[in-house]
């Protein structure tokens, strides 16, 4: 019996290379916070679903780098991971397929541009990778990142750490003292639409470097560079 049901996210199945079982697990991660405080009787926007794509992702893509290169260090190796699934890495690839279009924002949010903005498009990138795992495990992750996270994102094994300073305070900790430095929101000021994050970086259980952005990996990265300079400095 042939099924008249239209599956509205087809074509961004198509680019994502993985069809959802679940079509309900998809929609929930193409939803914005201000969608959801516009609109009644809606539990959940997509930020739960962020935080499990951000360590399906991980997984997957430690997973690929440690079989395509097995001659590499724990360092190295990190710097790459970080490459490949960094927010600029996350929004590059939203934008590419055009996630922003498929996505449920609030009236305010939508007039201002929200659907093209980077920060947007990054935090749902990473949701749709969630509910991918949801829906059919790391198997379905695996497939969105063969499909487009390996043919899109290049990567050097060569390559410094001037564009990954979180990777390169990992580093420099795991190598000092044995840990990872843990990064901690402390403030955050403005509207859903812009946002100012303030992080601070906690290295052996002292209070470091404190870095500011628009989206938590900026703020991140800021923090870590700014641990990384304070830590220089006590060298000398």
């Amino acid at each position: 019996m042939k099924s008249f049901f239209k599956n509205p996210y087809k074509n961004l199945e198509k680019k994502l290379g993985y069809s959802f079982r679940d079509k309900n697990l998809l929609a929930t991660a193409l939803m914005h916070r201000s969608f959801r405080f516009e609109t009644h009787n809606i539990e959940h926007d997509n930020q739960r679903l962020e935080f499990l794509g951000d360590s399906a992702l991980g997984l997957v893509a430690t997973d690929y780098l440690f079989n395509k290169h097995p001659n590499l260090e724990e360092g190295p190796l990190t710097s790459l991971r970080s490459q490949m699934a960094s927010g600029k890495a996350l929004a590059k690839i939203g934008l590419a397929i055009n996630l922003g279009d498929n996505l449920k924002l609030g009236k305010g949010e939508m007039k201002s541009g929200g659907n093209q903005r980077a920060s947007n498009v990054m935090d749902a990138m990473e949701a749709v990778l969630g509910s991918a795992y949801l829906d059919g495990g790391l198997k379905a992750v695996r497939k969105i990142f063969n499909n487009l996270f390996i043919p899109m994102i290049k990567i050097n094994p060569e390559e410094s750490w001037l564009d990954n300073p979180k990777g390169q305070l990992q580093q420099i900790t795991q190598k000092k003292w044995k840990i990872n430095p843990t990064y901690h929101v402390i403030k955050q000021d403005g509207p859903s639409h812009l946002k100012l994050f303030t992080i601070e970086v906690i290295v052996n259980e002292m209070k470091i470097g404190v870095g500011k952005g628009s989206t938590k990996q900026e703020a991140e990265q800021q923090a870590a560079q700014n641990t990384i300079q304070i830590l220089h400095n006590e060298k000398e």
